[in-house]
């Protein structure tokens, strides 16, 4: 039996030998790996070149379906917030991780202009307006109607997709 945590692992500490950071994803179902990654940011110049989305994008391609619901995916560290918003995207069955912030942060920082992980859950809580990231609304007619286009064009459902029943 393959230790997903341990091939995860591997995966990210290669991925530090090569030049990368120290986070990696693998993605499992039914006892295989649908996909994996490493995070590729200081590689491609990418800033969402994280593992998880490199990942999901792999498996969800490979699969024919933006849902994971059957899958396990295995991350290094409990996901950023871009990262765990993809993932409840993508609805797998279960996300596990192998270390909290609170143990790598003496090792490792993520800190960006407007963004600290240690802050971000409160200030993505705010109201856009309130937000260190400055953001204007610009509201324009023609927007919504790209909406209703959508809506008519999918038989008024308001729905945008629909999530397949697991096989469990």
């Amino acid at each position: 039996m393959t230790d997903f945590a341990q091939r995860t692992i591997d995966l990210a500490r290669r991925n530090v030998a090569e030049g990368g950071r120290p986070f990696a994803t693998v993605i499992v179902r039914d006892g295989e790996v649908l996909a994996e990654s490493a995070n590729k940011v200081a590689q491609t110049n990418d800033p969402t070149a994280h593992a998880e989305i490199l990942a999901i994008r792999q498996a969800c391609r490979k699969l024919g379906t933006e849902h994971l619901v059957d899958a396990s995916v295995y991350v290094m560290a409990h996901p950023c917030p871009m990262c765990l918003g993809s993932l409840y995207y993508c609805s797998p069955k279960e996300v596990i991780f192998l270390i909290t912030r609170e143990s790598y942060e003496q090792y490792y920082l993520d800190d960006r202009k407007y963004f600290e992980v240690s802050t971000f859950y409160d200030e993505f809580s705010k109201s856009w307006d309130q937000r260190r990231l400055p953001m204007r609304y610009q509201p324009r007619d023609a927007a919504v109607e790209v909406y209703r286009l959508w809506n008519e064009r999918n038989g008024g459902e308001r729905k945008s997709t629909v999530i397949p029943e697991t096989s469990s």
